[in-house]
Order: C-alpha cells, then structure tokens, then sequence
C-alpha cells in the first residue's frame, strides 16, 4: 500500500471511529424506558441508577426527563453520562434523610466520583427539598438514631449537597434550576475542565446553602449565572495543602447572599492562582461584595477583578491574611487588582426580609470601611484598586463607638489573627473608608470615595502599610470642608 492510500484509510478508519463515538455518546434514552415514574411520589432511585449505569457501561448517552415529578435519593452519576432535564422535569429530593448517601463523607443528591464527561443540563429543576431533609436529620439526631455533632443547633455533618463532584473531568452543567438544597446547593472538589454555565440557583431553604463552592478545582468557568443563597453566594475554598484552585472564570454573574457576594475562603489550605472575575453584580448582600481571605495557610497570587457592581450591601472589599487552622503555616496574598468596581453600602441590614437571615454582625460598631489587613510579618502584597467608586453611608458616631487613630489607639486594635476571616472581625475601625494593615505597594488610581452623612473617622487610615500611591483620589463626605481624610502611622 503506497503511503498516500494508507494515510487515505487510515483517515476514514479514524473518522468511523469518531462517528460511532459521537453516534453512542448522543444516544438518548428516555427516563420512562426504565421504569422510571413522573407522579412525584414513587421512589426513583433505583431505577434512575440503573439508568444511568447502562448508559455508562453501553458507551454514554442521554437520560432524558420529560414533564413530571421524579422523586429520588442519592444517584451516581457516571462517566459519559448527561441527565437532561425538559422544561417542567423536576428532580425531587426525597425527605428522608436515609435515602441519601450518608456513609459518604459528604453526601448529595447527584453525586460523582473520578467520572469524565459528563452533564446536567435543560430547563428543567433540581429541588433538594433542603428544609425537610434537614429537618427530619435532627430529629434523627435528636433520638440517637445518627450522631452529629450539631455545630450551632445544626447538623454538621450528613446533610446532603443538591450536586456534590469530586475528581471529576469534563464536567458542563447548563441551562437548569437548583433549588433548596440541605447545606452547600452544589461542589466540585478537585475537578477539572468544568463548565457551569446559564443556571439559575435558588436556595434559602435552611443554613449554610452556599449558593456554588469550587474546591480545588482547575480550568474552571462559572458563566451567566443567578444565584440567590442562604450563604455565600459564589465561594472558592482550598480543602487541601497540596492542591488549589487555578485558573478559575467568574464571568457575567449575578449574585445575592445572607453572607458574602464572591468569596475566597473560608478554608484556604492550599490557595488560588489565576482567577478572573469579570463583569459580574452583587445586590442585597449581608456582608462583603468581594472577600478574598487566606486564614489557613494558602497561597493567593494573580487575582484579576473587573467590574463588579455592588448595590445595598454591608461592605465592599475585604483583604485579609489570617493564621487560623494552619498548622504553623502562615499564608500569602499578592498580585491583586481590582479595577471598574461601583458598590453602594446600606446603614441597614441588606438581607432584612429574607427568609433565612444572617446573623446580626459583631456589635458595638459603626458602618465597616473596606479591609485591607495581613498580619505584622506577612504583608498582603502588590494591591492595585483602579476606577473604584464607592459610596459609603457614613454617619459613624463616636458616641456610639469610638477608635482613635494615635499610634497608641491603632496598636490597641486586635490582630484576629485566629478568628472567622469578615469584615466585621475588629468590630470599630477608625476610618469609613478603607483600613489598611501590614501591607506593601498598595495602589489607588481614579479612586472616588464618598460619605454620605458626616462622620466622625477620616477616610483612609494606613498602619505599618510599606509603600502606597494615590493618582486622582477624591474624597467626599457630606456636611464637611476641611477634614484630614488620611492617617499614616508608621507607614511610608
């Protein structure tokens, strides 16, 4: 064979092959084909598994779900695997708590572990029926049946994630509604090649219902999302030292939240690298806008924030590098710009009304201006805040609570180093509009911050910060002419 028809039908040989692939893997299976029931109060579990498991074992394929009611426990869902959910499919949690996976070191409604290729996408709704699940755990909590520690009168452990990924590969999550689940709505932990995109989450259902955590994860994307949460509406954590989460999309999202807007932390093992947040709104926000927070030892570096709009929220930014569950390990943050970011802060509470409340913040304490805080020997590196404008609501009374902004008032200011990395942490700070602590080359550029009631603090208060610039920084608090609006102690 001359070498021109060889590469001729080895060419057709591959093409084949691809075909048949695409052929199985676009296969559709429709849910009724297993017995599978859409009346809302057969137990589907079983067969849902079964499903699913031979449209794994058969090549791949699609579990189509048309209008109905499917209720059911934990599934698996397998490599090659898509569950298509139509408009008017509703994927129901069942409430009780031992058709779920508990033996599993986290639980979920859609569970999977080390599967590649796979998919949750449609109009469809996934609701996790949070509220009675977690109820009906306490009440096997509180008759002996399961043990759990109960952390703050709640279960701590045994609640199930509406979708919990662990290990996974090619991961694409599109078009669905997630509703209600029992603690975080959904997780992936250590996956790579995800993709979750045009979802709706809704989930106020009980505590702890972070509205998406990724962990660990690499080349992740979270696009043209809304997400309304009892929690955290985006969160990125760091479970292990040894891994982090790397080059990470937060892009064109819109979120709500009884905590914060977008996240990094709370755990921070390991770290973030390369994570981009573009273009994205936070409204009726509890606590920060953006927090980036590195309590437990990780590594943060190249943090890239543009445009995001934040509107009736309790803080704007929050920087801070703590030394909490670390082993002896001190963490780091450097390389972080933050530029094109409008947030507007309430004097009341933002999420006044919701269902599930945040809990009321440390008090005595008048509005918390933005953060930047390291700790005395690990300085948070190399800030860039450019085109900020930010309104803040003022009317700090010293009356109320006071700190002063001597050498000796600032000293007096409490590292945290240990505590729950927000905002809140130092109660009273001595400025309405950033705090700045053990820092280096921090950076304003187009800079506008206003007040707008009088306050008894300056604006700016700088402490041990090595190295800073302002370029065009205008300062307005109402009712005042002359004013210093920036305290330096011990900082150049």
């Amino acid at each position: 064979m001359n070498t021109k028809r060889y590469i001729i039908t080895a060419l057709a040989l591959l093409l084949t092959t691809f075909q048949l692939q695409a052929q199985t893997t676009d296969t559709i299976y429709n849910a009724s084909l297993f017995g599978i029931k859409s009346n809302g109060t057969t137990l589907n579990t079983t067969s849902i598994q079964k499903a699913i498991d031979f449209i794994s074992e058969t090549g791949g394929g699609t579990l189509r779900f048309y209008v109905g009611i499917y209720l059911t426990g934990t599934i698996e869902l397998k490599s090659n695997v898509t569950i298509q959910l139509e408009e008017g499919a509703i994927l129901m949690g069942s409430t009780n708590i031992y058709d779920y996976n508990i033996k599993e070191p986290i639980p979920g409604l859609i569970y999977a572990k080390g599967a590649e290729n796979i998919s949750i996408r449609g109009k469809g709704v996934i609701d996790g029926q949070g509220r009675d699940v977690a109820y009906n755990l306490v009440d096997q909590i509180h008759k002996g049946v399961i043990k759990d520690p109960m952390k703050y009168d709640r279960p701590d452990n045994n609640r199930p994630h509406g979708i919990y990924f662990r290990e996974c590969k090619g991961v694409n999550i599109h078009g669905i509604i997630i509703k209600n689940a029992a603690t975080w709505v959904q997780t992936y932990d250590q996956c790579e090649n995800v993709v979750v995109d045009s979802i709706t989450v809704i989930s106020t259902a009980f505590w702890n219902n972070d509205g998406i955590d990724i962990v660990d994860c690499k080349n992740f994307k979270l696009l043209n999302s809304y997400i309304d949460a009892a929690d955290d509406a985006i969160c990125l954590k760091s479970h292990d030292k040894t891994k982090r989460n790397e080059n990470v999309e937060i892009r064109n999202n819109v979120a709500r939240s009884s905590a914060n807007g977008i996240k990094f932390g709370t755990v921070s093992a390991g770290g973030y690298k390369n994570i981009r947040i573009i273009n994205n709104k936070v409204y009726n926000t509890l606590r920060s806008a953006l927090t980036i927070a590195t309590p437990d030892g990780g590594v943060v570096e190249d943090i890239f924030v543009d445009s995001l709009y934040a509107y009736h929220t309790g803080n704007p930014i929050y920087l801070r590098i703590g030394a909490r569950w670390n082993n002896g390990r001190i963490g780091s943050m450097k390389n972080i710009t933050i530029q094109n970011f409008y947030a507007e802060i309430t004097a009341e509470k933002p999420d006044a009304g919701y269902e599930i409340e945040g809990p009321v913040e440390d008090n005595p304490r008048n509005i918390s201006p933005s953060g930047i805080v390291g700790l005395e020997n690990t300085l948070i590196e190399n800030v860039k805040l450019k085109n900020i404008v930010i309104s803040y609501p003022g009317n700090g009374n010293p009356n109320y609570a006071y700190r002063g902004t001597s050498a000796k008032d600032l000293s007096e200011i409490p590292e945290m180093e240990t505590a729950y990395p927000e905002f809140s942490q130092f109660k009273e700070l001595p400025a309405w509009g950033f705090f700045i602590k053990n820092a280096k080359n921090i950076s304003f550029e187009n800079v506008q911050l206003t007040a707008r009631s009088k306050d008894y603090r300056p604006a700016i208060v700088m402490d041990n910060v090595d190295g800073h610039s302002f370029k065009n920084l205008q300062i307005k608090e109402a009712g005042v002419k002359k004013k210093k609006q920036i305290v330096n102690n011990n900082s150049k």
